[in-house]
């Protein structure tokens, strides 16, 4: 999916292509270099490894925005990690959107949003449960100069544009914290069984459900 980011003059000239690709493989992505602001989770360097090793698993997903070898923005996707409830009974179904990033210069550009759309064309996620734990300690309030109910209004938003929408759960993480949030995009094709048992895992107390 190519873009266009035009330069702050307003002229044509200086209008630099931006792909927004993926899932990326782990071999493209060693031949990539991260962009300095991509560094909310760990260093840039670090977070490339963290990348290449996502895409390398046989359910990862790592979608990127690049300009020419440059990592702009990411997304990634991968089944829960085992020391979260969301774990629980091993499904196969149910995958983890892990993190979204995008470089600093480049946000309110439509990069995120452009991104998650990728992840979802061609139905290529219908099978799957696909939700995100969003933690209000780890967002981006000084940068962004957000409060934390502005951020959370934006997230929801960015997520809405591919169906996700919030669930409740009693996962104390996500209680701990008003501003903290469960969302999901429930697909298409997945069984009525799998949608039961991620309510199992959403609420451990039974009266909840």
């Amino acid at each position: 999916m190519p873009l266009s980011i035009q330069d702050q003059s307003g002229g044509t000239e200086g209008i630099t292509p931006i792909v927004v690709e993926g899932p990326v493989p782990p071999e493209q992505l060693r031949k990539f270099a991260m962009h300095p602001d991509l560094d909310a989770f760990r260093p840039p360097s670090e977070q490339l490894a963290a990348l290449i090793e996502i895409a390398g698993l046989p359910e990862g997903r790592v979608i990127a925005a690049r300009q020419d070898n440059v990592i702009l923005g990411y997304v990634t996707f991968h089944y829960p990690d085992v020391m979260e409830r969301w774990s629980e009974g091993g499904m196969e179904d149910l995958l983890e959107l892990g993190a979204i990033e995008v470089a600093d210069e480049y946000r309110g550009c439509g990069l995120g949003s452009s991104m998650l759309r990728t992840a979802f064309e061609q139905e290529q996620l219908e099978s799957y449960i696909v939700f995100t734990t969003e933690y209000y300690w780890h967002w981006d309030l000084k940068k962004s100069g957000l409060s934390v109910w502005e951020y959370r209004r934006m997230m929801e938003k960015l997520m809405q544009t591919v169906n996700m929408v919030w669930y409740a759960t009693d996962d104390p993480e996500i209680c701990s914290h008003p501003a903290n949030c469960l969302m999901v995009r429930m697909g298409r094709d997945v069984p009525l069984s799998s949608q039961e048992q991620f309510d199992r895992i959403r609420f451990h107390q039974r009266f909840m459900y």
